[in-house]
């Protein structure tokens, strides 16, 4: 991208300037950010255009649109500043006891709610000064294979929007890290005396109304894809966009639902909403860390990174989902 003949007068601030306009895809929004002038930043761009002959961004009423070979040069740039940020900060050692950095974190909300509180108490004892954003990641609509549904967590990944991804992502592409937290799997989830507890059979599972977390109110889901391979189908009766709902509702109403095991052990006993065993297949995944393999020469991400690994997601080894009477209790593994 760049030659040596062009490193001698080239200010690489500019790059730093480029990649927020990328992310904001505005001008003035760009300028708040870096404490410039919207002049400046498009004096800045100015400059740039004509070091690499392209507009790189366009006008439109709302903002700036990056052009095809803004697009392309993204990653470039991202590998560069990473790189830059990378030397500096091993110029300064990062020192998690006395830093004040703030980490964002992205991930749907059924995973935050399981490894914030263990994340939190253990930040309080080796980094008290540092923050924790949670950004919640949702799959993209319409797109059943992973690689699609998570694509976009990718780009905030790779745009700087988010620092790390936590998402049940396996296959990711070659330039990023991946690191499993834990494994996941789906359960029935009902509150605590309903009769399905009793009668717990696929007949009776079908027969029965059910509730979808699904934030774009898409009712079908994994289940369904389970039903139809046995020829049998079932009536979704609501849909709600967050797992804390769900338990809520569940609570109040005969409906059951399909929920992620640990963030039922955590939560479920508070709307004294149970578990019990499914009567077919339901799927086991793993739940992964990703981040650009560029961004591991950043300290604090590092840092951050092998702290996870020191977290236990919400406390399985002490947890049991409550299941109805005559049911075996589900523990953590």
């Amino acid at each position: 991208m760049l030659n040596q003949i062009d490193l001698s007068r080239i200010d690489l601030n500019l790059l730093v300037l480029f990649e927020i306009v990328f992310q904001e895809r505005h001008v003035g929004r760009a300028a708040e950010r870096l404490h410039l002038s919207p002049s400046a930043i498009s004096h800045g761009l100015g400059r740039l255009r004509a070091l690499l002959g392209d507009p790189l961004f366009l006008r439109t009423p709302k903002g700036v649109v990056p052009t095809e070979r803004a697009s392309q040069l993204v990653p470039s740039v991202a590998e560069i500043l990473a790189r830059i940020r990378g030397v500096v900060s091993t110029a300064t050692p990062f020192d998690p006891r006395h830093s004040t950095r703030r980490f964002v974190i992205g991930a749907p909300d059924g995973i935050s709610s399981v490894i914030l509180h263990p994340l939190l108490e253990r930040l309080r004892e080796v980094a008290p000064g540092v923050d924790v954003g949670i950004r919640q990641l949702l799959p993209a609509q319409g797109f059943t294979a992973p690689q699609l549904a998570w694509k976009d967590a990718l780009n905030e990944l790779e745009d700087r929007t988010i620092d790390i991804a936590i998402i049940p992502l396996d296959d990711v592409p070659a330039r990023f890290h991946k690191q499993i937290l834990y494994e996941e799997e789906f359960v029935i989830a009902l509150r605590n005396g309903h009769p399905f507890q009793r009668t717990s059979t696929l007949k009776r599972y079908c027969e029965m109304e059910h509730l979808v977390v699904s934030h774009t109110g898409d009712a079908s889901g994994f289940v369904d894809a389970e039903l139809a391979k046995k020829g049998l189908k079932r009536r979704v009766a609501l849909t709600v966009p967050n797992f804390t709902f769900a338990l809520s509702v569940l609570a109040e109403t005969e409906m059951v639902s399909a929920l992620p095991r640990r963030f039922l052990e955590i939560y479920g006993a508070r709307f004294n909403v149970v578990a019990v065993k499914a009567p077919l297949p339901l799927p086991r995944f793993s739940i992964n860390i990703v981040l650009p393999k560029v961004a591991m020469m950043d300290a604090g991400l590092a840092w951050l990174v092998q702290l996870f690994g020191q977290v236990r997601p919400g406390n399985p080894g002490s947890s049991v989902l409550r299941l109805g009477k005559g049911h075996r209790r589900v523990h953590s593994q």
